[in-house]
């Protein structure tokens, strides 16, 4: 089953400071994602990665094309110009791991973790036990939950910030770089984890500049050949 899919997708970047010259980052990008499968987005540095799954997550608008998402069982359309449409898409629907946590100051580990849980009207106490399950998994020790995590070291910042990725069991996972900052046990551990979700039929779209980690749960490759400047 299809669960995301792009038709002739654009965006491009004016560097108004620069003579307005134009970065043409993505170019006529057509993707499709299934149900218990994992894309693995490859390219050069530059080539527009990062930014393709900004657009799907829709943080950026594109200029032209067509974004797909199944969200409650039906094929819905959207460019990123909307929040109030994406809301409930991000809530259900449309999960993303960043390369870096976003966190406020003075919120504990345990609080930044349940809140997506929370979002969808789950019980504060059902949301803090299944937090609390995924932290230890990820190598957090419950001592540590109720600290803020700007207080951690990079690693163990990444590690939160997938703690709170994977904890939403979402159809469509979006990840950038999961397991950058990691030693290689903890990147067997998102490893895993990434195969559980295929397993439970979560469609996984990633950038994994780790071949061991590529190899190991991506399905097929999309390749973006890289921004071109325009006039």
């Amino acid at each position: 089953m299809i669960m995301l899919s792009t038709k002739a997708l654009t965006k491009t970047f004016v560097l108004h400071l620069h003579g307005s010259t134009q970065l043409n980052v993505l170019r006529n990008v057509q993707v499709t994602l299934c149900a218990g499968k994992c894309l693995a987005l490859t390219g050069p540095s530059g080539a527009g990665k990062s930014t393709l799954l900004r657009a799907l997550y829709g943080n950026y608008r594109v200029d032209s094309g067509s974004i797909f998402v199944r969200h409650r069982g039906t094929m819905v359309g959207f460019d990123g110009a909307d929040p109030k449409r994406m809301i409930p898409i991000r809530r259900e629907t449309l999960g993303h791991v960043s390369q870096f946590l976003r966190a406020i100051p003075r919120v504990s580990t345990l609080d930044v973790v349940a809140a997506p849980l929370l979002y969808r009207g789950i019980s504060d106490k059902e949301a803090r036990l299944k937090a609390e399950a995924m932290l230890v998994q990820l190598g957090i020790p419950k001592a540590m939950h109720a600290l803020p995590p700007v207080t951690f070291s990079g690693g163990e910042q990444q590690r939160v910030n997938l703690a709170r990725g994977f904890i939403g069991n979402w159809p469509i996972l979006l990840l950038d770089e999961p397991t950058a900052s990691l030693d290689s046990g903890n990147r067997d551990v998102v490893i895993r984890l990434m195969l559980a979700e295929k397993s439970r039929g979560a469609a996984l779209l990633g950038i994994f500049h780790d071949p061991f980690v590529r190899n190991a749960v991506a399905d097929d490759e999309y390749h973006l050949e890289g921004r071109g400047e325009g006039a």
